[in-house]
């Protein structure tokens, strides 16, 4: 049997990032436009921040506990006894520039990214957005805009935070646990972390935030075919937020400088 072409896969993958390209650039237009949503963006404020709060902290704490565990073993046994004290920079230069943005990247794209897509993808299977377009009103700038800027504000905040957390739970473990001299592990963390680690990490959330954000609207506005519809959204969303997170760290690892 002879095999079918994969084009129209393809051109289908096309289409698909062409319809994303022009939500965004739409949307960054218009974040620059009255009227501005502040009632919404403000709602988006506390559900994406403090309604996050609670995942951010177990994941941050646990992350930094098993990145704390294995660094541990890892100078306790191909460096020798008492080396372990040297792996606090380790630790939070890995939390800060890696494990702790996509960590909260993934946790919100879980968490806020699907309820996005599950609220908008109901208006639309609800006729509410075909409502706003007969009102004059714009539903991008009313239903995108408001949510994609205040999890591009957020994520940055929530990626700190997590890594206050991550951090500090790795320097509980190795000194309070595992009983390592913890003046030469904090003098050896401050001695060679830099600022520029925690900001990479933040520049890398606030690009998280903001894909999370377009992706899970792009999904919502495109639902259709009732309930089963807002469901599958609602799982591509995840899918695809997840995929995108972790494809476009390796790029911004890259890009990025290593220190300024």
């Amino acid at each position: 049997m002879k095999r079918l072409p994969k084009v129209p896969l393809l051109l289908g993958s096309l289409y698909q990032l062409g319809e994303v390209g022009l939500l965004l650039g739409k949307t960054l237009r218009n974040m620059f436009r009255r009227p501005f949503e502040k009632g919404i963006f403000i709602q988006q404020l506390e559900e994406i921040g403090a309604g996050s709060l609670p995942v951010i902290s177990l994941t941050a704490a646990f992350g930094g506990l098993v990145f704390a565990l294995q660094t541990y073993i890892g100078f306790h046994r191909y460096i020798g006894v008492g080396s372990e004290a040297y792996g606090g920079p380790i630790i939070s230069l890995g939390l800060a520039k890696e494990l702790i943005p996509i960590l909260v990247g993934l946790m919100v794209s879980g968490r806020v990214g699907s309820a996005m897509a599950a609220e908008i993808g109901t208006m639309r299977i609800t006729e509410q957005v075909d409502a706003l377009f007969s009102l004059g009103a714009d539903p991008n700038r009313y239903l995108v805009v408001p949510r994609t800027l205040a999890c591009v504000l957020m994520l940055p905040c929530l990626t700190l935070y997590g890594d206050i957390i991550g951090i500090a739970c790795g320097f509980i473990y190795n000194t309070y646990i595992m009983g390592v001299n913890r003046v030469i592990y904090l003098r050896n963390t401050l001695l060679y972390i830099e600022l520029w680690d925690v900001a990479s990490g933040l520049i890398k959330a606030a690009v998280f935030g903001l894909l999370i954000a377009v992706i899970g609207c792009w999904q919502g506005l495109k639902a259709e075919g009732g309930a089963e519809g807002v469901g599958r959204a609602t799982t591509r969303t995840v899918v695809i937020a997840s995929i995108t997170i972790l494809i476009l760290n390796f790029f911004l690892s890259k890009a990025l400088p290593s220190t300024l």
